[in-house]
């Protein structure tokens, strides 16, 4: 059975576990296209988009039709070499539609144990929500689709690909740090700081978990160098949720520590409403030109 890789650079591996991937630029694109929008019509029309953006050729549609024969005819040689199943890229009007099961996807891999993971947590079961959003993140190898010179329709979904790996992230942080594991959470959040300076989250659980750990003197520098950070590249003043973390330290008190990307249920219901996931919002579709006929 073939096995498809988007969280990283795309890769297709076969029976035997080797990896490879067409080596031609459009193809590549073509493939990348169908697979993250797997079991899903691919209109004809996204695909000349994502190749050819604003400025198609004449031949446009036919040679689109042409790489996805290419990846078709891959595909049906696979099959038959027994490491997949026949009949996998279909016609469907407007377009294709690549039939992938969830265990052949790394991206349906990662949702599901994003989900699983997610709903432990919202549940209060944070030691348990932590493997399951490990093994999510362990899924990536790199930027996805890294090998793909992304068009304008790839890089609306790696946009939202990065995003889910970030909420991933923020909640296997957030489970560790509802265990009490602000310690060993201190060289992570300060990788994060380095990495995403202008995120004021990850400063606050920096400052807290400082803080927690009985580094208040470390905990008060890495405030004012947010502070520092803000003011100097942006113009603006901490958030009152770093301010309350850096209030309490200079007040001698356990600061508590501001965990905003879910809450559990039960301690949800008697307050305000908790704080909603945001869902990525969905790649726009192209398509202003008349729908070629495809074959």
């Amino acid at each position: 059975m073939l096995r498809f890789k988007l969280l990283g650079p795309l890769e297709v591996a076969g029976g035997g576990g080797s990896a490879f991937a067409p080596t031609a630029p459009r193809v590549l694109n073509t493939l990348a296209l169908l697979l993250v929008r797997a079991d899903r019509v691919v209109p004809l029309d996204t695909i000349i988009e994502e190749l050819w953006g604003d400025d198609p050729p004449r031949s446009a549609a036919r040679t689109a039709q042409t790489y996805v024969y290419q990846i078709r005819r891959w595909l049906t040689s696979e099959a038959a070499a027994g490491r997949g199943d026949e009949d996998v890229l279909l016609t469907r009007p407007p377009g294709y539609m690549l039939r992938v099961s969830p265990e052949q996807l790394d991206l349906s891999r990662f949702d599901r144990l994003l989900s699983k993971g997610r709903g432990m947590l919202q549940d209060g079961r944070s030691a348990e929500a932590v493997e399951p959003l490990c093994d999510a993140l362990d899924l990536w190898t790199g930027p996805p689709m890294a090998n793909v010179e992304l068009g304008r329709v790839l890089e609306s979904h790696a946009a939202a690909l990065d995003e889910h790996r970030a909420h991933a992230l923020n909640l296997r942080i957030e489970a560790d740090l509802r265990l009490g594991r602000h310690r060993e959470l201190i060289g992570e959040l300060r990788s994060l700081v380095a990495l995403k300076p202008y995120d004021e989250w990850y400063h606050a659980l920096l400052v807290c978990s400082l803080a927690r750990s009985g580094r208040r003197y470390d905990a008060l520098e890495a405030f004012h160098s947010a502070r520092h950070i803000l003011a100097e590249d942006l113009g603006l003043s901490p958030s009152p949720e770093l301010s309350e973390v850096h209030a309490a330290v200079l007040q001698g008190e356990q600061p508590t520590t501001p965990l905003t990307c879910t809450a559990p249920k039960a301690a949800a219901a008697p307050g305000p409403a908790a704080t909603a996931i945001p869902k990525p919002r969905a790649p726009r579709d192209a398509g202003r030109r008349p729908a070629p006929n495809i074959r």
